[in-house]
């Protein structure tokens, strides 16, 4: 199609449109390639809260199943003989049950398991029941593993059933398969010592350790798997980056309780039991019984991102635990002292030798036994999550000096992260924003949890001065990048994931983009939460024990990251960004090339609640500007408080619509919609400056 020709029609058709809504003439140059935009643009945090870990995405389906909680017999109920030892073959998991025979012909010995909010199972899939065991006065026993319905009103409560027997005195692992002849939620999974049973003796002692239950079938077919569909959720969103562990889960509730890297490798069975960080935390969703099994640990993170081709983004304590929690600096045994840091110094440096180092090394060692022997190519650390310095204290920064001095020197070509506090501005921000500059960390890490105004850039300047899209545009270009390591829109009286938020989200956003110069990352937080044990909302990715559901906050993340583009566009309108500004009418939009995809890409977030059009005024050289076709993906709902559901799980999500080349856009109220307009010729080889 004639660009001229295309234009002309455009204006026309502009005229036209002008007593149906306001016209918005956008100029974008098409030709000029601004800054790149990183790999690592946008990424995915995982933290374990709302049961994200154990009860979520690491798939075992048995709860305390090595019999560590401080309550030993926590998550089971046990009938007959049953008795709690502690001399098991792990050393850092010594507790197991000792079954023996009831006593009595009638009677039977055995273990219940209440799993994580239950038992759920589907039909026709394969679920691995396994164990350690022996029998240690020697014979043989038989050990029926069933999932039972205990309300059934059928004429039996097993509803499968597999026997395995137990014929050793030394401690081995043992394993059954079966196929679940129907769907089940909220069963029990029992272990029963089977007396005389065929190929069984009586009165045969048996211990068990390590009770685990995991469906067959987990992501890419790993043993100790993660779930499949939830993990298939976070390779859709293109992820160029992984943050974990944490969160304020790096820190612990005390320093007992941090994530400790070195406790969540090597064999799974001898991952020691670490207290959750949120068990405690908020009394209205209180869970006592939420602990860290270390089953889902850092090599399997590592796998995750090498599955996603994302860089790892590992965080590790800074010796100082949650400031929240701990609000006496000076309190003894709260913060390690500066002059004991050595420890955690070297947990750090062991952790790029276990991620980057040869088989050779002792780390690296450990790796290759795992069964990877190449590195994983760890290239970013964080060091310490929402950390801040009091008045006449510099806690945090005297600690993160001391770590990066000896990541420098071992590691140069590291790049590190630091943090600039819990909050988006205020006293702690601005303390901790020119601290990380001076200590010459990588890249900082911002955390913003606002509310609608805030996102949308109409909150009080003199509280937030930088809210909204234009927070980056008058950043210090010489200073560390930024990360944008956690933050949601939380609807005032309004915690939820609906609609009208993600919107805000998306509009915002713009600004991550436009601003991809400093802006190298950015992930949406908390990533998981499960319908029955959430504590904090919203949350991009919801789930039971079976079904899961993307939020249109995922839809938004996964529309930022399909369509990120390989350098950032000029979009003006009215010689301004497009950010909500006064005479905008509530649009934000931002601009993008893509050179492998040979396009060029327009975000358009329309906030306000009418219709509005947008003629974009195309500027570069004529070979730029030939255009072939042109499509939109577009997330829209007429009901602003809509969000999707397990059982509504499709309600909002992107659908395809043509654009018709030449022609304004249409873009309805409370709209989001990403524009790609497809060229006929290759792009620029070089970006131009």
């Amino acid at each position: 199609m004639n660009l001229k020709k295309n234009l002309l029609t455009l204006a026309a058709l502009a005229c036209c449109a002008g007593t149906q809504a306001t016209d918005h003439t956008f100029t974008l140059n098409a030709s000029k390639a601004g800054a790149p935009i990183q790999k690592t643009m946008y990424g995915i945090f995982y933290e374990d809260i709302n049961f994200a870990g154990d009860g979520g995405l690491y798939a075992e389906m048995v709860k305390n199943r090595s019999f560590e909680f401080p309550n030993r017999l926590q998550g089971w109920k046990t009938f007959g003989q049953v008795e709690v030892k502690d001399d098991g073959p792990f050393e850092r998991n010594p507790h197991y049950v000792r079954l023996r025979w009831s006593g009595h012909n009638d009677k039977y010995t055995g273990i219940e398991n209440e799993g994580f909010f239950g038992i759920s199972i589907v039909k026709g899939k394969e679920y691995r029941i396994s164990f350690w065991a022996r029998t240690p006065e020697g014979g043989t026993s038989n050990i029926r593993v069933a999932v039972d319905n205990v309300a059934s009103m059928g004429e039996t409560q097993t509803i499968v059933k597999a026997d395995v027997k137990v014929d050793s005195r030394e401690w081995k692992k043992y394993q059954a398969v079966f196929t679940a002849p129907r769907s089940f939620d909220g069963a029990v999974l029992r272990l029963i010592l089977m007396e005389g049973a065929k190929g069984a003796e009586r009165n045969v002692t048996t211990d068990l350790e390590h009770v685990s239950l995991f469906p067959v079938d987990t992501w890419k077919g790993r043993e100790n798997g993660v779930r499949k569909d939830l993990a298939q959720h976070l390779a859709d969103l293109k992820p160029g980056v992984f943050r974990f562990p944490g969160g304020c889960i790096v820190e612990g509730t005390d320093l007992e309780t941090r994530f400790q890297w070195k406790n969540s490798v090597g064999p799974v069975e001898n991952r020691p039991l670490n207290e959750n960080r949120w068990r405690d935390t908020f009394l209205h969703r209180l869970f006592p019984d939420y602990y860290q099994s270390y089953g889902l640990g850092f090599y399997e993170f590592f796998l995750l991102c090498e599955d996603f081709g994302c860089e790892p983004l590992p965080v590790i304590s800074v010796g100082l635990s949650c400031q929240f929690q701990n609000r006496d600096p000076e309190k003894a045994g709260v913060h390690v002292p500066l002059d004991e840091l050595d420890s955690y110094i070297q947990d750090a440096l062991d952790l790029v030798e276990f991620a980057n180092g040869d088989p050779s090394t002792p780390w690296g060692k450990v790796r290759a036994e795992m069964g990877h022997p190449e590195p994983f190519n760890l290239h970013y650390l964080g060091v310490g999550n929402e950390q801040w310095d009091y008045k006449d204290n510099a806690a945090f920064t005297d600690r993160l000096r001391k770590f990066n001095a000896a990541l420098r020197a071992k590691y140069p070509a590291l790049k590190l992260i630091g943090t600039t506090g819990p909050d988006s501005e205020g006293e702690k921000f601005n303390m901790l924003q020119p601290k990380m500059k001076e200590l010459k960390v990588d890249l900082y890490d911002e955390h913003f949890y606002r509310d609608e105004q805030w996102f949308l850039g109409t909150a009080d300047k003199n509280k937030y001065p930088t809210c909204g899209a234009l927070r980056y545009d008058k950043y210090d270009r010489k200073g560390p990048k930024v990360f944008a390591g956690e933050y949601a829109c939380h609807g005032k009286g309004k915690k939820w994931n609906h609609f009208e938020t993600s919107l805000y989200e998306a509009a915002f956003m713009t600004g991550f983009e436009r601003n991809a110069d400093i802006v190298h990352m950015c992930t949406y937080a908390p990533l998981f939460a499960h319908v029955k044990g959430w504590q904090w909302r919203p949350d991009m990715i919801w789930y039971d024990n079976t079904r899961s559901f993307r939020t249109v906050s995922y839809y938004v993340q996964q529309l930022y990251s399909t369509y990120k583009g390989t350098n950032v566009l000029s979009l003006t309108m009215d010689k301004k960004p497009v950010a909500g500004q006064p005479g905008q009418d509530g649009l934000f939009a931002s601009a993008v090339i893509d050179k492998g995809m040979n396009a060029v890409i327009v975000k358009i977030a329309n906030t306000s609640d009418e219709e509005q059009t947008v003629n974009i005024k195309w500027q570069g050289k004529k070979d730029d500007l030939k255009f072939s076709s042109a499509y939109a993906e577009v997330l829209h709902c007429d009901e602003p408080d809509a969000e999707n559901s397990l059982d509504n799980p499709k309600k909002i999500e992107p659908r395809m619509v043509e654009i018709k080349l030449g022609e304004p856009i249409r873009i309805g109220a409370k709209t989001f919609g990403v524009y790609v307009f497809q060229r006929h010729e290759d792009l620029p080889n070089e970006a131009e400056e």
